[in-house]
């Protein structure tokens, strides 16, 4: 559903994108992740058949970006930054207005609308102007309004932004559920919390270039390696003349618990546990240590900038 090859845009001397591929299928979720100025938006604008790629190519929902930009703007809703809320306008008005900008029947403008609205809370306050919205309203009026023509690719830049917990978890259930019925969907954002919840693929970009991607568990196997464990005993007990089993590195070690790094847990663990308890060792919890898409990111960054990581 959106697919890139060497995709890249040129202002001037700037390179803001730079040969980026990625391949996103229908149902899945894609997060791009990069400081401001990286290359996220204007990657978006391509996408959306707003910019012209300098080099390379992109297609989306079946189109060429270059060549059917008309499809592609059809096929695709959009949330940027910067909403582009008409102020003067009703939440009413406004859905409509959009509506007719997609060719929808007026029957079914008035449907989707209203059942729009009233999913995001904001059937109350429909007949409203927008300029008396709060910034968490707004943006939940901007994602209904990218939802109005039920496009088969989504494209939300920092969808959450400025919303109360409560509505924020709304929007991420809704962008679950659009994922559930075979839509594509990039997400940039900053929160890298929410991106751990809902992303099936993440790209890091950084100058334009895309630094590494791949699902949270290959980036967290690449970047930060096999996963750690820590044991915990109930009492002291001296670990020193305990065999670790192949595969398995002492990374700490305390008068009650052990710190190990794991190559193959499925093997390694379950051997661990079995020398422990015949040697009677009263084990309380042996548990992985969370790693994080942020220790990712920032380690990621770091070796861009040629900084060393500190965690």
């Amino acid at each position: 559903m959106i697919e890139t090859n060497d995709l890249s845009k040129q202002f001037n001397d700037f390179h803001a994108v730079d040969g980026v591929n990625l391949s996103v299928p229908a149902g899945q979720i894609l997060a791009l992740l990069g400081q401001n100025g990286a290359g996220k938006t204007t990657t978006v604008r391509m996408l959306t058949a707003l910019l012209k790629p300098t080099r390379g190519s992109a297609r989306v929902a079946g189109y060429d970006v270059a060549r059917n930009g008309d499809d592609v703007r059809a096929s695709v809703g959009v949330l940027t930054e910067h909403h582009g809320l008409y102020m003067r306008m009703s939440a009413w008005e406004y859905m409509d207005f959009f509506g007719q900008v997609y060719h929808l029947d007026p029957s079914l403008r008035k449907t989707r609308a209203e059942n729009l609205l009233e999913y995001f809370g904001l059937a109350e306050a429909a007949k409203r102007r927008i300029g008396e919205y709060s910034k968490g309203m707004r943006q939940k009026l901007a994602l209904a309004r990218a939802m109005m023509h039920e496009p088969s690719v989504l494209l939300l830049d920092e969808p959450t932004s400025a919303m109360d917990p409560e509505s924020a978890r709304l929007v991420r259930d809704e962008i679950a559920r659009l994922k559930s019925t075979q839509r594509t969907i990039m997400l940039c954002s900053h929160n890298l919390t929410e991106v751990e919840l809902l992303a099936d693929k993440i790209a890091i970009i950084y100058r334009g270039k895309i630094l590494i991607q791949g699902s949270l568990n290959e980036l967290k196997q690449n970047v930060l390696g096999s996963p750690e464990y820590s044991v915990r005993f109930a009492s002291e007990w001296d670990a020193s003349g305990l065999e670790l089993p192949q595969g398995m590195e002492l990374l700490e070690k305390t008068a009650t618990s052990l710190k190990v790094r794991v190559d193959a847990p499925q093997v390694s663990n379950p051997q661990l546990l079995q020398r422990l308890a015949s040697i009677s060792v009263p084990v309380v919890a042996f548990q992985e240590e969370v790693r994080t898409l942020e220790q990712v990111y920032l380690k990621v960054m770091a070796a861009a900038k040629g900084k060393e990581y500190v965690q």
